[in-house]
């Protein structure tokens, strides 16, 4: 019964919406309704916790990824190519100015 409901509040609230405090109350009603120790309660909610700041990276992770392909199939330059370019173009203005300034 208690990973029924440790499943099901992973899975059916989406959990990796909520606020700590929320999942907090939720992982305690839970804990009381299910009449278990307040140590089970207490380790319940950790678990609850440690599950939500998982889920949350690992959502966190995804998205990047699918941004980061995203973006490399439109040839849109990530903030590492434009860094780059800024530089090689300061390199080549500060060249044509030495060769300008040789000329005059």
């Amino acid at each position: 019964m208690k990973d029924f409901l440790k499943k099901t509040i992973l899975t059916g609230i989406g959990i990796a919406s909520l606020t700590g405090e929320k999942i907090k109350e939720i992982g305690k009603k839970i804990a009381e309704e299910s009449k278990m120790s307040e140590e089970e309660g207490e380790k319940f909610v950790d678990e609850i916790l440690k599950q939500s700041e998982k889920t949350k990276k690992n959502i966190e992770k995804k998205v990047d990824e699918y941004v980061k392909k995203s973006l490399d199939k439109l040839d849109i330059p990530n903030q590492d190519k434009v860094e780059k370019l800024e530089k090689r173009i300061n390199k080549l203005e500060k060249k044509l100015k030495e060769i300008t300034t040789k000329d005059e």
